[in-house]
């Protein structure tokens, strides 16, 4: 029974290291550019959205900081409904498997 207990400890530190992994994809800053430069988008590996900018000739420069606010809040938005929509498929998917408890797919 040892080498089951081995094989369930080795997994828990794989799930572990995942974890850590995961959580250090949300410090990494990444840039996307569309229009030549006019739009860009800053977002974290991990997806989630930290910053739009819209160039001034696109748009009322007194309303600037409120469309981006509100492009920035919808993609946000989408993100969280797309990962909600990602997870109850994912259940659906491991909901016959004998799993352990607290044991997440995928690895």
């Amino acid at each position: 029974m040892k080498n089951l207990d081995d094989i369930m400890a080795m997994a828990q530190n794989v799930q572990n290291e995942l974890t850590k992994a995961q959580a250090a994809l949300d410090t990494i800053e990444v840039e996307g550019v569309s229009g030549g430069g006019l739009v860009k988008v800053r977002a974290s590996a991990k997806g989630r959205i930290i910053g739009v900018a819209i160039d001034d000739s696109l748009l009322k420069p007194e309303e600037k900081g409120v469309l981006e606010d509100l492009i920035a809040a919808a993609l946000n938005d989408a993100r969280a409904k797309a990962d909600a929509a990602s997870s109850t498929e994912m259940s659906k998917l491991t909901a016959g498997m004998p799993l352990p408890p607290g044991f997440k797919l995928p690895f």
